[in-house]
């Protein structure tokens, strides 16, 4: 797996429970390489992470999408053949069109905005939070706008 493995462990039964499948389900997707335990337990039992609750979930859903177990297998062997930094790419890229869909909504606030008496702007603005406002006037300077507040 990787190196952000949570320490907390799984024995099959627990791992069925928490994911809502059956115990005879983790051990057919292990049999097929779809989830793998962290480890073994010094009694011989498969332990499972967290990382695996997560991917269980992930194989679950895409059933439920109608995707077919090999279909799955081969989607988790792409995701798990992406190394870090095409995830920080992945990462940026999405933070990059966030950005934009912030930005045409700050546009679209901005007649709305200007058509606002100072006293109606301040009152709206002691009602976000800082981080909120901040957020705010960051997009503000990166239209070019100048001050929000």
């Amino acid at each position: 797996m990787n190196g952000l493995e949570s320490a907390e462990r799984y024995k099959i039964g627990e791992l069925a429970k928490l994911a809502n499948i059956s115990p005879r389900t983790i051990d057919y997707y292990t049999s097929m390489g779809l989830i793998e335990p962290a480890e073994r337990s010094s009694t011989n039992y498969r332990l499972y992470n967290s990382e695996t609750l997560i991917r269980l979930k992930r194989i679950e859903q895409m059933k439920q999408n109608k995707h077919t177990l090999e279909e799955i297998k081969q989607s988790l062997a792409a995701w798990d053949s992406v190394t870090a930094e095409e995830q920080v790419s992945r990462k940026l890229t999405d933070l990059q069109l966030r950005l934009s869909e912030l930005e045409r909504e700050v546009k679209d606030l901005e007649p709305v905005i200007k058509q606002m008496k100072p006293r109606q702007a301040n009152k709206l603005y002691t009602r976000l939070m800082p981080q909120t406002a901040a957020c705010i006037e960051a997009l503000m300077l990166l239209l070019n706008k100048g001050n929000f507040m």
